[in-house]
């Protein structure tokens, strides 16, 4: 096995473990969510999580201050994470984990979309029809008119919505701005909104539902940490599929846990959605397809501003072993009218 190959094993087993951990934090997520509030359960995740906050900003060496260099992008992803922490959380809390997944799973898709605009990229019929195909898998899952349509598929839709203009907005501004710009925003943001509403849905919590929040938080750490080494082991064309890995533990833990069992519905607009996603990685990883890449460069978990998120260099847009430039065509290169 060359060197290449073995690294981007490593990548993968990474991926593969960093999104096992974040489907347990789902799995949290929904057993605290039948018992109390999602603002209070966003509350004291933040609450929990700024500890490892402190940790990360005393390596933190960079000069500089939080006074953000695009205060106004800033803004707009802090609310953007803010909605999508809470959508995300609600739709865990009522619907069938597999259920959300698969809706959350058209993020690619909506990046994709919002690149045009925001980054300035062009997508040609290929992706365009990866898009269309993808959405079609969304109202598979939805079935709008024939199965029961509530506020939690709003919220699962919301969330996807909102993660992937966060994810943008990251692509878009990262260059500029300080890392720890970056995590403090939407955490603060998430503290304060949620601490004024606290008093209108707080329960009091037993020492084993705190222990809970304390293990989402771990996890979310942990596997946060895991996913940067899976970019910096392998090509993010190798990584970024793995996040449809979740859709396997959300059906082992949602059987265990839950007793859930994925309709056929599910499952297949799950494979649609996954399938147009792929597409769209493969499409942005062949050289020069794609002048800004923004799903590969994008996080692949929805960014919720309740737990740590280090952004290491590839995700500021910094050239690196993810970037899939072509060393011939040169970074601005535009893409075949064939795309």
């Amino acid at each position: 096995m060359t060197p290449a190959a073995k690294a981007n094993l490593k990548g993968v087993a990474f991926a593969i473990a960093a999104f096992g951990l974040f489907a347990t934090h789902d799995v949290v997520v929904k057993i605290l969510g039948a018992s109390y509030a999602t603002f209070q359960i966003v509350f004291f995740s933040v609450l929990f999580a700024f500890p490892l906050v402190v940790l990360m900003l005393m390596r933190d060496a960079t000069k500089g201050t939080l006074i953000p260099v695009h205060p106004w992008w800033t803004a707009a992803r802090t609310l953007a994470a803010i909605i999508t922490g809470s959508s995300a959380f609600y739709a865990f809390s009522v619907l069938p984990l597999a259920q959300v997944y698969a809706i959350i799973f058209a993020a690619p898709l909506l990046i994709t979309v919002l690149s045009i605009p925001i980054l300035g990229e062009k997508v040609g019929a290929h992706r365009w029809g990866a898009v269309a195909v993808g959405l079609i898998g969304v109202l598979v899952v939805l079935r709008p008119g024939v199965g029961a349509f509530g506020f939690g598929h709003l919220a699962a839709l919301a969330a996807a919505v909102s993660g992937a203009l966060a994810s943008v907005i990251v692509r878009k501004i990262g260059r500029d701005e300080r890392s720890v710009v970056l995590l403090v925003y939407p955490m603060m943001a998430n503290f304060v909104l949620m601490a004024c509403l606290l008093p209108f849905v707080y329960r009091p919590m037993p020492i084993e539902h705190l222990g809970l929040v304390g293990v989402m938080a771990a996890f979310a750490f942990i596997a946060g940490l895991m996913l940067i080494a899976a970019y910096k082991a392998a090509d993010a064309a190798m990584v970024a599929p793995m996040q449809y890995s979740q859709i396997l533990w959300a059906a082992v833990y949602g059987y265990v846990f839950f007793d859930e069992l994925p309709d056929m519905m599910t499952g297949l607009g799950a494979l649609i959605i996954i399938a147009s996603g792929l597409y769209i990685v493969l499409r942005e990883a062949v050289g020069g397809r794609s002048e800004t890449t923004p799903v590969l460069r994008s996080r692949s978990r929805p960014e919720t501003g309740t737990s740590p998120r280090t952004l290491h260099r590839r995700m500021r847009g910094v050239p690196g072993r993810g970037t899939l430039r072509s060393a011939t065509r040169g970074p601005l290169a535009k893409p075949p009218p064939s795309e």
